[in-house]
C-alpha cells in the first residue's frame, strides 16, 4: 500500500501517522531509535506490507496486467489502491479526507526531526495536496512518472497508466474486495499492539 493507505491504517494519534509513513524511509532494525508510539507504526507498516503482498486478492490485482509488466505490478497496484481510498474515502473514513489530510501535514510540519528523505519531501507533500490529489486519475500519470525516475529502469513503469485506465473496473473491483480486510488486518495489530505496551 502507499502513504495514504497507511496513515489511514495506522492510528488516530501524531506518533502513529508519523511511524505509519517512517515505514518507508526507516530501514534495519528500530532498537528504539524513536519513541514507543513511531515504532509501534513502523512495525505496523511492516505488517501491512507483508500482508498486501502475500494477499490472494493483491497477487490477482498484479496478474491481470501483462505478462511484461507483471515485475512492476506491485507498483502500479499500491498506487492505484491509494486513488480508490481517495475516491472512495466517505466509505471507509468519517473525517472528511481534506480534514484528515491537513493534520497529517500539520503533523508532519510540527515534527523536528524526521528522517532525512521525508524530511525532504514533507513540504512538497503538503504544498501540493499529494494526499488529496490520489482523487483525481489523472494525477496518476505524474505519480507514476515520478515513481519512474527513481527506477534503474524507468522504461518498465512506461505505459502503466494506461494499463491502469483499461484495467481500472477489475482492480477497483479487488480494491473493494480486499481493503475491508486489511482494515481489519490493521486493527487487530494496533489493538494487539497497544495491549502488550500497556501497563499491568
Amino acid at each position: 500500500m502507499n502513504y495514504l493507505a497507511h496513515l489511514h491504517l495506522g492510528g488516530e494519534r501524531p506518533g502513529q501517522l508519523l511511524g505509519s509513513l517512517y515505514g518507508d524511509f526507516v530501514k534495519g532494525p528500530l532498537q528504539d531509535r524513536w519513541p514507543a508510539d513511531i515504532e509501534a507504526g513502523i512495525r505496523l507498516h511492516r505488517q501491512i506490507d507483508v500482508f498486501t503482498d502475500s494477499h490472494p486478492v493483491v497477487l490477482q490485482a498484479k496478474q491481470r496486467f501483462p505478462r511484461e509488466r507483471r515485475r512492476y505490478a506491485g507498483i502500479l497496484v499500491d498506487l492505484f489502491f491509494d486513488h480508490c481510498l481517495a475516491a472512495h474515502w466517505h466509505d471507509y473514513a468519517s473525517e472528511p479526507l481534506p480534514d484528515f489530510t491537513a493534520r497529517v501535514y500539520r503533523v508532519l510540519r510540527e515534527e523536528a526531526e524526521l528522517p532525512a528523505k521525508l524530511a525532504l519531501i514533507a513540504p512538497r507533500m503538503a504544498a501540493h495536496d499529494w494526499l488529496g490529489s490520489y482523487r483525481d486519475f489523472a494525477v496518476m500519470e505524474q505519480v507514476v512518472a515520478g515513481m519512474s525516475r527513481r527506477l534503474s529502469r524507468p522504461e518498465g513503469l512506461a505505459g502503466g497508466v494506461v494499463e491502469l485506465e483499461q484495467l481500472y473496473t477489475p482492480l477497483l473491483q479487488d480494491f473493494r474486495e480486499f481493503y475491508p480486510q486489511l482494515h481489519a488486518f490493521a486493527r487487530a495489530r494496533s489493538i494487539s499492539s497497544a495491549d502488550a505496551v500497556r501497563p499491568s
